[in-house]
């Protein structure tokens, strides 16, 4: 029988016997295996009841939302081939930034750790006991945490210090002042938009879809990433780090799949549950969570790409001036035709 019940020990549980993983003076979570394979953090049970919860769900006959690269309509700002000019024009610091930016975002990942949800058990009419909503507080929140702040217990940096050891291996620690940090990442409040429910429950909802949405749209930066460092014409005095900086890269890309496939499964679910309202009738969660379902999406995959990209091009203007700006502004082009 599948196993769809999991202690909090279990979900945190890593797997035994791996090699240390640090990296450019930072003590990182993960290790290798005998082989030298990497191994993301707390997986050892956690990889394999995500699967088993989605699963379960199909066998109900529900389907997964769809939290794919599909999603993902716009392309990355800058291209690849905008980048790689940027880099060749002596304009590094747009990476520097970006990569800073990424691990001071992540570090505030760590919040997960010290909060807990509310149980949905509360409003949910079936058993959600071996469910992934049912785990929330039984280790996924955490373990989601641990990967991205890192843990102070055991001195083992995350995903903030992995991505600020991928910017220290492509141009040095302190090669550029501190960049404007965004307050945040996620889409503004609009007011009610799960009125049949506790407003608790609706928050946290709204959290966890903000934060799938945030991780789908990070296989582009991964993707931006590890293409641009993998180019030979870039960071050519230092080709090795740059090649090892695409290995870290990749692996924060392995950290961050059981993140999207938990927040997959969660909101999956509710989809498939029946909720007691506030006014003490019952409906069924598809209702209300596919519209806010399809407006998060919308908002993180098309709506706020176009506003950060104007914002983003209107600095490069200012930075580059009217010559090499028309030269960057030629090169998107020539990929769009």
């Amino acid at each position: 029988m599948t196993k769809l019940r999991y202690t909090r020990e279990e979900i945190l549980a890593d797997h035994p016997n791996l090699r240390p993983h640090v990296e450019a003076g930072y003590r990182l979570h993960g290790g290798f295996d005998r082989e030298g394979r990497y191994v993301s953090p707390r997986t050892l049970n956690r990889g394999p009841a995500i699967e088993a919860w989605a699963q379960s769900l199909r066998v109900r006959g529900f389907d997964l939302v769809d939290s794919s690269q599909q999603l993902m309509v716009r392309g990355h700002f800058p291209t690849v081939a905008q980048q790689k000019f940027l880099l060749a024009n002596g304009f590094g610091q747009t990476l520097w930034d970006s990569l800073t930016v990424t691990g001071v975002i992540e570090a505030r990942g760590r919040a997960l750790v010290e909060n807990v949800a509310p149980d949905f058990q509360d409003i949910v009419v079936e058993d959600i006991s071996g469910t992934c909503t049912g785990h929330l507080n039984r280790g996924l929140l955490v373990a989601h945490g641990l990967d991205e702040g890192g843990n102070p217990a055991t001195g083992e940096g995350g995903h903030d210090s992995m991505w600020f050891a991928v910017r220290d291996m492509l141009f040095g620690k302190n090669a550029f002042p501190m960049p404007a940090i965004p307050e945040s990442l996620s889409r503004p409040e609009l007011g009610r938009l799960m009125p049949q429910i506790p407003p608790q429950f609706e928050q946290w909802i709204l959290l966890l879809m903000n934060v799938l949405m945030i991780e789908v749209r990070a296989e582009n930066f991964f993707s931006f990433c590890t293409a641009v460092m993998r180019d030979p014409d870039n960071f050519a005095d230092r080709r090795e780090a740059a090649l090892h900086a695409a290995e870290l890269v990749d692996r924060i890309r392995q950290d961050e799949a059981p993140h999207v496939g938990y927040l997959t499964d969660f909101v999956s679910e509710l989809r498939s549950f029946t909720f007691r309202t506030v006014d003490g009738k019952t409906v069924k969660g598809a209702i209300f969570i596919d519209p806010v379902w399809r407006g998060m999406v919308h908002w993180h995959a098309v709506a706020n790409v176009d506003f950060n990209r104007e914002q983003a091009r209107k600095d490069l203007a200012l930075t580059l001036g009217r010559e090499l700006m028309a030269e960057f502004d030629s090169l998107e082009e020539r990929q769009a035709a």
